[in-house]
């Protein structure tokens, strides 16, 4: 059975973006349910399902990362939407009917990155790799705040 989605640092999802070895949507998946703010830069693997959509594609997300062994979620600070998307995910994936139906015998674990992208941004913003279509002009405002 899924566990309850549960806060991960972002140090954990960065060594796994970086390791060379790992594979995201085989390895990880990354879920971030911004929406117009994923313009501008998200993190690399990041599949961008905004949280006002997430009712209507979390079937489709369960299936497609139903032998993914473990499921990032985070928005713009993964205070709301974030958690939310990852508990409408856990609860959907946790569905006797849903399991059945996709036969998941795999467990998974899913995560909020603690933070949301913004953490991230203040923290990996100058590390080569860690930011995919960057556009530091959307960013300037969180740049000239730290």
């Amino acid at each position: 059975m899924s566990s309850v989605p549960v806060f991960a640092e972002p140090e954990e999802l960065r060594d796994l973006v970086l390791d060379t070895e790992k594979e995201p949507e085989r390895d990880y998946a990354i879920i971030d349910v911004r929406d117009s703010d994923f313009k501008g830069g998200h993190i690399p693997g990041a599949k961008n399902v905004p949280a006002n959509q997430m009712y209507d594609k979390v079937g489709d997300l369960v299936r497609e990362y139903a032998d993914v062994p473990i499921v990032y979620f985070h928005c713009a600070l993964s205070q709301v939407r974030g958690p939310k998307s990852a508990r409408i995910y856990c609860e959907t994936r946790n569905n006797p009917e849903t399991r059945s139906n996709l036969n998941i015998k795999t467990d998974q674990k899913v995560k909020i990155i603690r933070n949301g992208f913004e953490g991230w941004h203040a923290k990996y913003r100058k590390e080569e790799g860690l930011i995919k279509d960057y556009e530091k002009k959307i960013w300037e405002w969180a740049i000239e705040e730290q």
